[in-house]
């Protein structure tokens, strides 16, 4: 057993220097470069990728573990005022292709962007797939997998995503459930 107390062994140290780097890479730099108005709140834990084409509006909340992936060169993701992101929601500006023979890896990447309304929340572990608009005031059930648009005020759930209800009183509905 070593004589060195557990902060002091070379293996620590440099798992540590990794950990650092990697929130450098995945938080602190993609940050930087994003633009988001007064009043955000994002953890910590937060991912991010190519933080230029991130913009959040004011009041937002990013939850932990949550990822903003945008696209590497067009793919943007663009989050309205007040947002509310739940833990562990990925948003996604960017995809790869699946032409057969080429590796997936080697695949083009397909950018679209991703446009989340003001006033909307995303519940955990939701998954926003690239090309989707949220609109204003919507309301995504813990767990989904929104590959198609959502319209104003809706409450939608599942795997793909579907509108189960509306909140009352957006988009001219008055009833919670239909």
């Amino acid at each position: 057993m070593s004589r060195l107390p557990a902060v002091l062994r070379p293996r620590l140290l440099v798992h540590l220097l990794k950990v650092a780097r990697f929130y450098s890479y995945a938080h602190v730099e993609p940050r930087r470069r994003m633009s988001a108005g007064p009043g955000l709140r994002m953890s910590p834990t937060a991912s991010l990728r190519n933080g230029e084409r991130i913009s959040l509006g004011h009041d937002v909340h990013v939850g932990e573990r949550s990822c903003l992936w945008a696209g590497d060169s067009t793919g943007r993701i663009v989050l309205g005022d007040n947002a509310l992101l739940a833990p562990e929601v990925f948003i996604t500006a960017s995809n790869y292709g699946t032409r057969h023979g080429v590796p997936i890896m080697d695949q083009p990447k397909v950018e679209r962007d991703v446009v989340i309304g003001s006033d909307v929340w995303l519940g955990a572990r939701v998954v926003v797939l690239p090309g989707v608009t949220v609109g204003d005031g919507a309301v995504v059930g813990a767990g989904s997998v929104v590959s198609r648009s959502l319209p104003a005020g809706c409450i939608a759930v599942g795997s793909p995503a579907r509108v189960v209800g509306w909140r009352a009183g957006l988009d001219g509905h008055h009833d919670d459930a239909r």
